[in-house]
C-alpha cells in the first residue's frame, strides 16, 4: 500500500492509546472492510507528530478477498480526507514493509520570506535569510556512511548509529526564491535524525557555525554538539524504495 497524509492534525504515524494517529485511522477503516476482524498495519517506519508523507508504504494481511483497486477505493471512502491511498498491490507472504526497505527519501521545506499563515503547517516558517551556499557545502560532509549518534534522539539507546546517506541536495525554488527544499536519500534514518541535521544546517545558514563543523559534530558522537531539532511541519517522507 502506497499512501500520503497530512500529518498536521495527528500525533504521528504510530498507534497510541487515546490520541489520533495515522496507523490508528488505517486500522480502524480496515477493520470495517475486514468484517470487524482486526487488521495490523506495518509501515516502512513511523513519522512524528505533524510530519507529512507523500509516498509512505505499508503492508497488512486481510482475511476478506478483494481486488487491490477495489480495496483501495473502499479504504479511501472510509478514511478521513487527510489520508489518501494512492496504490495497492498484492505482495508475497515474505514481504515486509519495514525490513525490506532499501532506501528512503526525506525532504524538508523552509520559507525564508514573509510569514505565511496558510502554509504554517506545511513549511517551516523561518522567515529570515539563510546562507544557502554554506548550507549546501555542509550537506556534502553528511553524505556517506557515518555514525550519526550526534544527530539521533537524545535518549536513544540503540547499539548501532551507523547509517548511509546516499545523496543530498538543496533546491531553491525558481518561482519563489525564498523557498528552499533540502533532500536526504539514505538507506536508513534514526529517530529525529533529519530534523536534527536540518537544525544544524540552519545554524550554519545563520553564520553560527561553518560548513566544515559538521565533520567534528559527526566525530563527537554527542547529541549536545549538534544543533537544535528543527520543527516538524517542514518535514515530508517523500518516498520509500525496495
Amino acid at each position: 500500500m502506497t499512501f500520503s497524509y497530512d500529518g498536521s492534525k495527528y500525533n504521528g504515524y504510530q498507534k497510541q492509546p487515546k490520541v489520533k494517529t495515522i496507523q490508528g485511522e488505517l486500522e480502524k477503516a480496515l477493520k470495517v472492510i475486514n468484517s470487524e476482524e482486526k487488521v495490523e498495519v506495518s509501515a516502512s517506519g513511523r513519522t512524528d507528530a505533524k510530519v507529512h508523507a507523500l509516498k509512505q508504504k505499508a503492508h497488512f494481511d486481510l482475511t476478506k478477498k478483494m481486488p487491490p483497486d477495489g480495496l483501495r477505493k473502499a479504504l479511501n471512502s472510509l478514511l478521513p480526507p487527510d489520508i489518501y491511498i494512492k496504490d495497492m498491490e498484492i505482495v508475497s507472504d515474505d514481504f515486509h514493509a519495514r525490513y525490506n526497505v532499501r532506501a528512503k527519501e526525506y525532504v524538508y521545506r523552509i520559507n525564508m520570506g514573509e510569514y505565511d499563515p496558510i502554509e504554517k503547517d506545511y513549511i517551516y516558517q523561518y522567515n529570515k535569510r539563510l546562507d544557502t551556499v554554506e548550507m549546501e557545502r555542509a550537506l556534502k560532509y553528511i553524505e556517506g556512511t557515518h555514525d550519526f549518534k550526534s544527530f539521533s534522539k537524545t535518549d536513544d539507546e540503540k547499539d548501532d548509529f551507523v547509517r548511509t546517506i546516499v545523496q543530498t541536495s538543496l533546491i531553491r525554488d525558481i518561482k519563489n526564491v525564498n523557498m528552499v527544499t533540502i533532500s536526504f536519500l539514505g538507506t536508513g534514518f534514526l529517530r529525529y535524525m533529519v530534523r536534527n541535521l536540518v537544525g544544524t544546517l540552519i545554524e550554519i545558514g545563520e553564520g553560527k557555525r561553518k560548513s566544515e563543523d559538521v565533520i567534528d559534530i559527526i566525530e563527537a558522537k554527542d547529541r549536545r554538539k549538534a544543533g537544535k531539532t528543527a520543527n516538524p511541519e517542514g518535514l515530508y517522507l517523500k518516498d520509500v524504495f525496495y
